[in-house]
């Protein structure tokens, strides 16, 4: 379906079934980015759930024009995991049943810096993922957001095995490539 809207826009609209698409669509990437930022898998459920009512919510201000709906997406997920950690920041121990759970809760304001810097690498590894063509990024999200192996990869797109590794070995390569160019411009930057 490649004359369809993008997903959010269907959300938007209030299309039937752009709900599910969109969780099926970006389930994975909230799903990861909220495991590796949020030191509780309970508090990454929150985040989840509270990143897709966000996005659901804002569904209509995206604009494809200023970015693509995967970056639209992480970025609100990254916003909420930043509200969520800076409320159990405050407000922990009303969550915290047991004591080594409190020592975890009353350590996250330590943590969220960090947790920051991983996310914007995260948004910097989405922004070169978007920069690749459109055959090497279905591929990459194929392999690292749904875990398929190359030959799922073939048999779900259609595409040759070979064909398959050339994109994910040339789109990762140009994802290396632009990290490490980003890398080099925060260090001249600092």
């Amino acid at each position: 379906m490649p004359d369809q809207p993008p997903i959010l826009t269907r959300i938007a609209a209030g299309e039937p079934g752009a709900t599910e698409a969109c969780i099926a669509q970006y389930g994975g990437l909230v799903w990861s980015l909220a495991l590796r930022l949020c030191p509780t898998r309970e508090l990454a459920e929150d985040a989840v759930q509270d990143a897709f009512v966000s996005v659901w919510k804002s569904a209509d201000r995206y604009d494809p024009a200023m970015g693509s709906e995967v970056t639209f997406v992480a970025t609100i997920t990254r916003r909420r995991i930043v509200d969520l950690m800076r409320r159990t920041g405050r407000i922990g121990r009303q969550f915290v049943d047991n004591p080594d759970a409190a020592t975890s809760a009353s350590a996250e304001p330590a943590k969220v810096s960090e947790r920051i810097t991983q996310n914007e690498d995260v948004a910097a590894a989405i922004k070169a993922l978007d920069e690749l063509s459109p055959e090497q990024q279905r591929v990459i999200r194929m392999s690292v957001m749904q875990g398929l192996s190359h030959q799922q990869i073939s048999e779900a797109t259609g595409l040759p095995l070979g064909t398959v590794k050339t994109h994910l070995r040339r789109g990762l390569i140009r994802v290396r490539e632009s990290l490490a160019q980003a890398n080099d411009g925060v260090g001249v930057m600092s």
